[in-house]
């Protein structure tokens, strides 16, 4: 939870950020590579030839929404690792293209970024910890329940059924 405050980086760490107890807030292990992929070209799907530009967006029901924007610009994401492109770390929030950083239900959250940038539900594939946040399906977002924290595996896994709801829904 975020909600002892100040965070802080300590020193030059990647992808550590801890608060005022020395907590540490930190990515899942695999996150970085999945961020790093994404925003090196498009997802396409079965029988799909239009090159779209993937939206990353940040959804949280926190009651501390000042305080995960923070740690968003705190938390430094490590280079990609081929050593192709960036050499430097750079804050997570460059990631991320839109946020939903609120205390509200996901439904609200998902209709949000809906309204704001039309993508539709059915091409939304979602990641969460929370078993609770699979509400979203109702909205037809795929959601992909991560218990154990997001990884590559579960990232492909989401990716192969989004893609297959896709081709099921042409």
């Amino acid at each position: 939870m975020l909600q002892a405050r100040p965070l802080k980086r300590p020193g030059d760490a990647i992808n550590k950020v801890v608060d005022k107890y020395g907590e540490p807030i930190s990515f899942y292990r695999d996150v970085a590579g999945i961020l790093h992929g994404l925003r090196g070209g498009p997802l396409l799907a079965e029988g799909d030839n239009e090159d779209r530009k993937v939206v990353v967006a940040v959804c949280s029901r926190t009651h501390a929404p000042d305080l995960a924007r923070q740690c968003l610009r705190l938390l430094l994401v490590p280079p990609k690792e081929d050593g192709t492109s960036q050499s430097e770390p750079r804050p997570a929030v460059e990631y991320f293209d839109e946020f939903e950083i609120y205390p509200s239900s996901k439904l609200k959250h998902f209709r949000a970024l809906h309204d704001r940038t039309g993508i539709p539900y059915t091409e939304m594939l979602f990641f969460d910890d929370e078993h609770r946040n699979s509400e979203v399906e109702k909205l037809g977002v795929t959601f992909m329940h991560v218990p154990q924290g997001l990884t590559h595996k579960a990232y492909e896994d989401g990716l192969k059924e989004w893609r297959r709801r896709r081709v099921n829904d042409q």
